[in-house]
């Protein structure tokens, strides 16, 4: 079940213009801006999209220009499962590494503390109303997101055709709190008042 939605998920992403992925990208972008989640948070961690995932490349660049929020992204060490977590302050301190994603540059690792997120911006093939996701098949977030904070929330990004109507739950997934898409913000404790 998981792996033909994913497959069909994934074809679906990748049939998406440039363009397509700007506009869609551009309207998530206003949504998570305008959340008192994200208004309030001060360490933010943005996964940095790769093919054609919804873009956080320019939201993040923004917040490096004009912002007091501290931007910070995963990068990977070898033989270590569990994300890495890295403050950047320029975005030319990112190169390509792992699976091609931009990390940053063995030089300009700047190493942040897991406890001290507010935010996490968190990537993913589809997504349910219960908050639960499909990641890539890797395990880095889902090994990542259990060692969170209960606080620190949680916002998976999609486009509308990423969030389903139920994902097969598993023990060690961790839900998201909020799911944007450019269609809606949707607050997974919503779902159970």
């Amino acid at each position: 079940m998981k792996h033909s939605l994913k497959s069909g998920i994934l074809e679906k992403r990748k049939s998406l213009s440039r363009e397509e992925v700007e506009e869609k990208s551009s309207k998530i972008k206003e949504s998570i801006y305008s959340l008192d989640e994200f208004k309030s948070s001060k360490n933010i961690m943005f996964y940095v999209s790769f093919n054609n995932e919804v873009d956080t490349i320019n939201t993040v660049k923004e917040l490096l220009d004009k912002s007091e929020k501290k931007v910070i992204v995963p990068f990977v060490e070898k033989g270590n499962p569990i994300l890495q977590l890295s403050e950047i302050k320029d975005f030319n301190d990112l190169e390509p590494k792992t699976h091609g994603i931009l990390e940053p540059k063995e030089d300009k690792i700047k190493k942040v503390d897991i406890g001290k997120l507010d935010l996490v911006i968190v990537p993913g093939i589809a997504f349910d109303k219960n908050g639960h996701r499909i990641g890539y098949g890797y395990g880095y977030y889902d090994k990542f997101l259990g060692k969170l904070n209960k606080n620190t929330t949680k916002i998976g990004l999609c486009y509308g055709f990423q969030l389903i109507e139920k994902i097969p739950e598993e023990k060690h997934d961790v839900p998201m709190d909020i799911i944007v898409t450019e269609e809606k913000v949707f607050k997974v404790a919503d779902n159970f008042r």
